[in-house]
This record gives C-alpha cells, structure tokens and sequence, in this order.
C-alpha cells in the first residue's frame, strides 16, 4: 500500500506543518477511523495522536511512517517539537469555535487558513489506487446484486419506502458496512424530484420509479441510479428515457483524462439538449467517488478543473419533467490513461416489470 503521507509531504516547505483532523482526510493517511486524533505532518515527520480508547488500535492500523503516540488534544509543546513555524489547516471543514481554539494554541505559530491543504489533500484523495478501485468495485457489486434482488419486489401496491427498505436491507445483509447516503427510491410524478425522499406513495401500473443508491466497502462508497417502469410505458416516457442514456452513452464514449469537468458535461448535456429537454436537465453531470460520496472532481458546466487519469467519477444525466416523471441513469467510471474502465455492470436498457 502507498504511504500517501509522503506525497503530502512533498509539498510542504521547510517549517510549514499540515494539521488533519477531518475524518475522511485521517482515515486517507492513516488508514485508520477514529472519531477522535490528528495527523500533524510536516517534511521530515508525520505523527498521529490519539486518546487512550483508540491508542491500542491505532498502534496496530497506522502505517509504518506514520509515529502513534497517546495524547488527548493538540498542544503547543507538539508544535515546537516538530518546528512548525507556520500551520496550514483544513479550511473548509475548520468552523470558527475551532480556529479560534487553534489561536489560543498556536503562540507564536502562524495559522494558514488559505486553501493550501484543502487543495492538496483533495487533489491527493482524487487520483486513486487500484486498491481503492477495487474496494469501490466490491461495494459496487454489492448494490448490483441489491438492486436485482429489490427488482423482484416491484409491482403494484408496493410503496415507495418498501424498495428504498430493501435496497439498504439488502446491501447490508450481502456484507456493505455502511450505506453510501439515505436511498432514493421515488415513483410516478415524484420521480420528477431529484434528490427526493421516499415516502408511502404507492407504485402505480405505468410509473416510472427511480432508484439511487450505494454501498460502503472498507470506507469506500460505490453511487448507481437505475430508472425503471412499470407494467408500460408512453411514448414520451420511452423518449425521455432513451435520451438520458444516449446522453450517458456520450458521455461515458467522451470521458478522458485532459479534459475539464465543464467539458465532461456538457458531453451529456448536448446531447439532452438537442433533445429539447435542456432545461429539465437540473444538476450536474457527476462527481467524484470514493471514501465520500462526493468529492473532488465535479462535472459541471462552470468547472475548468481537469479530470486525471485515477480519478473515479459518475456518469449520471437526468430529465425530470415536473409534475410528471423523471429519469436518471448513472455509473461510475475509472479515468486510465488511454480512456475509461466502467465500473458499472447493470444493465442499462429501458426494463418495465
């Protein structure tokens, strides 16, 4: 396993130190969950403290480069003894009570609130392994046998809560540790809603019902939506249909590493637009995947980031015609240096149980 410590390391000047305390960015270099440490890391040493309830475990988990050493909360003496002059912290996950707890801390340190580590630690986390592929894989495959066996529930009368409860019962009972987020399983005019929350809506002969869910391997997340329907279909429900994944389908045949985020999306979007469904089109096209559900890279139309070859993002379009239906396909796909590794094996055509 690579000590990913050491690439943070790299970029770090002499008296420069990197304070880690948000969850997903310890767990990343240390390969170790706690809900309480930190990893203060600078060129020559990195250094994970703990209290005593994980101090045993920590022993056991953390990577040899990495120093364990029992202590209840960061102080000033740790500070000196690794010569940090000036401490970079995670800005975007520090709230205001806590900067102001460094402060009284860090006599005499300057405290780097830019977006220096935030940057750097995101940019790490985004090109991953193949052990991380792979855990992704695992948990992926998961929800793919979940969603087979939730397929088989759907008819008529069964609500929208009973498939999302089965998605997740499922997916836990087939070994994922954790569910990648709350299931989105929602039918008929609530398939419309995006991100909508399922509810005691009955399933109905000739809805649609859309259903986004993911599994957890290892503090790895996989993230699928599949829409399907019900007893048939109309003419513009499979119109609708047919258009988000020839939408999928562009953008999965154009996703590369060199390419920005906007351009990515609009992979998808062109295609839904030329459609004329443009503006039912409400999200962005994907995201990145792996020890969060979002994450560094996001495909958007505004993004100019530049997607990497390591990089696991979604491939999920969407038209949602309000009041009515919508539809959402979506896979999760690796960036190598000649193209993509689809990490998606269910099935994809239109299917009405």
């Amino acid at each position: 396993m690579r000590l990913n410590v050491h690439a943070l390391q790299a970029q770090l000047a002499s008296g420069q130190g990197a304070l880690i305390r948000y969850p997903e960015n310890r767990r990343y270099f240390t390969n170790f969950i706690s809900s309480a440490g930190f990893l203060l890391v600078t060129r020559e040493r990195a250094l994970f403290q703990t209290d005593s309830r994980y101090i045993e475990a920590a022993q056991a988990a953390v990577p040899a480069g990495i120093e364990v050493r029992e202590a209840g909360a960061l102080d000033a003496k740790v500070l000196q003894e690794l010569k940090i002059e000036r401490l970079s912290i995670e800005a975007s996950h520090t709230t205001i009570a806590a900067l102001h707890g460094l402060e009284k801390i860090c006599t005499g340190v300057e405290i780097d609130t830019r977006d220096f580590l935030d940057d750097a630690v995101g940019a790490l986390r985004a090109v991953k392994s193949r052990d991380e592929v792979e855990k992704i894989i695992r948990a992926q495959r998961i929800a793919e046998r979940a969603l087979e066996k939730t397929l088989a529930m759907i008819r008529p009368g069964v609500t929208e809560r009973e498939i999302a409860l089965s998605l997740d019962f499922n997916m836990l009972s087939m070994g994922a540790q954790a569910l990648s987020f709350e299931t989105i399983a929602v039918s008929g005019e609530n398939s419309s809603r995006p991100h909508g929350v399922p509810g005691d809506r009955q399933v109905r002969a000739g809805d649609f019902i859309t259903m986004d869910f993911g599994a957890v391997v290892e503090g790895y997340h996989s993230d699928m939506t599949r829409t399907v329907a019900v007893g048939s279909v109309t003419a513009e429900q499979r119109k609708v249909y047919d258009t988000v994944l020839a939408a999928q389908a562009a953008m999965l045949d154009g996703l590369r590493a060199g390419i920005t985020c906007a351009q990515a999306d609009a992979l998808a979007r062109d295609v839904i637009e030329h459609a004329g469904y443009g503006k039912f089109f409400r999200h962005s096209a994907g995201h990145g995947v792996g020890l969060e559900i979002h994450e560094p890279p996001f495909e958007g139309p505004r993004s100019q980031e530049v997607l990497r070859a390591g990089n696991v993002v979604t491939a999920e379009p969407g038209i949602y015609l309000p009041g009515q239906f919508g539809v959402r396909i979506e896979d999760m796909a690796y960036l190598t240096p000649t193209g993509i590794e689809n990490l998606t094996q269910a099935p994809k055509e239109l299917l009405v149980l």
